[in-house]
């Protein structure tokens, strides 16, 4: 895996179920993992697990939001292609309703930050 992150970063995300009251679109993402046209955005860990949302293959109907593990996201090696985990120079927490792939894929009509700007935090 490119870019594993720290445990202090891990540190900074929510546990699994402590944000249950908040809304999707008010979640705060912490972690954005990505290979080719694959997302995974994180918003509650337990140190491997996570939940957040996920884009597969950019099919933005079949996205949702579930559970998926570090253990599995550090395993992916497409020939030699490992998955990547943005630098926090480049991705700061985010409220899951300003990524343009989450807005996409909840089909939310929102006018969400453009995918360029909530990857490096210009606004």
């Amino acid at each position: 895996m490119w870019n594993e992150p720290t445990n202090e970063r891990l540190a900074q995300i929510p546990k699994l179920y402590e944000t249950e009251e908040i809304s999707l679109k008010d979640k705060i993402i912490y972690l954005h993992f990505f290979i080719g046209g694959c997302d995974w955005y994180v918003a509650e860990t337990d140190g491997d697990m996570f939940w957040g949302f996920v884009v597969l293959n950019n099919d933005f109907d079949m996205s949702e939001w579930g559970y998926f593990p570090l253990s599995e996201l550090k395993a992916i090696n497409i020939k030699g292609i490992e998955i990547d985990c943005e630098l926090e120079e480049y991705f700061n927490p985010t409220k899951a309703s300003e990524i343009d792939n989450i807005c996409k894929g909840n089909g939310w009509q929102k006018k969400c930050r453009p995918a360029k700007e909530a990857i490096y935090g210009t606004r």
